[in-house]
């Protein structure tokens, strides 16, 4: 069923669908996909060596996913050993070849509400990711002005749902919260089943979600879903060894 539940969008219109749920229910414009990994512990593959060896210290197969307002997975590649190399993990992934090379129908920029100036259509991530004039992140720096506290505020915002999709993942599927004992390509098929039912249940069922991260109505305070208390689901490996590009710098 993955044609049909896992559906990555491939023309303009698609993705300004996706961009038009994160604008009504995040308030964050231009946007179409969170993206995040994370390392799936694996039980040492025979004759695998440190193949599969990560920074963190133990044996590992990184998803990379990409997710919509909705905290469903649109694609996925969990093919990369926890080994890799920090810069080719997320690099050599099919959607960011498509992206760079201008093949995955992103939409020409277009103004923000009540503004005039294009803004380019972008994805959203974390300081793990190079930053890129279509993949923003907050500003790292902590003498941030108010303007930079908003933007930062809001796409962080808008960044989560691929987090809280993770915690649902790992809430309903616990074998994600051990060490996984099959082999690599077993691991990947059963991840990627996981993935299609995730999303066939918030099809099916879309108030059926818990243990997520939500904010005080009063204070704006992240209050921690319960998901984020598992310890096997961990963060993906800081991606370095790209540089910085001034375009995508002076777009914040």
């Amino acid at each position: 069923m993955d044609d049909e539940v896992l559906r990555c969008p491939k023309t303009e219109e698609d993705w300004k669908e996706v961009d038009a749920r994160f604008s009504s229910r995040w308030n964050y414009h231009d946007c179409l996909v969170a993206v995040d990994g994370k390392h799936i512990a694996i039980k040492k593959p025979r004759n695998a060596g440190s193949y599969y060896y990560n920074y963190k210290g133990f044996h590992s197969i990184v998803l990379i996913s990409v997710a919509d307002a909705t905290y469903k997975f649109l694609c996925m590649d969990v093919r990369a050993e926890g080994g890799a190399s920090d810069g080719g993990t997320w690099s050599n992934s099919s959607l960011h070849d498509a992206v760079e090379d201008n093949r995955a129908g992103v939409p020409q920029p277009e103004p923000l509400p009540n503004e005039d100036h294009p803004v380019p259509y972008h994805f959203v991530v974390d300081d793990a990711f190079a930053l890129r004039t279509w993949m923003m992140k907050p500003f790292s720096h902590r003498s941030q002005v108010l303007r930079e506290r908003i933007y930062s505020y809001r796409l962080s915002r808008a960044r989560r749902v691929v987090e809280n999709a993770f915690g649902i993942l790992s809430q309903r599927c616990h074998c994600f919260n051990t060490m996984m004992q099959q082999n690599p390509d077993t691991i990947n098929l059963i991840t990627m089943c996981a993935c299609v039912l995730h999303n066939l249940i918030l099809i099916r069922y879309p108030h059926a979600i818990s243990e997520v991260d939500y904010e005080d109505p009063d204070t704006h305070d992240l209050i921690p879903g319960g998901w984020r208390t598992e310890q096997h689901l961990q963060e993906l490996v800081p991606l370095t060894g790209h540089h910085t590009q001034k375009d995508a710098k002076d777009q914040l």
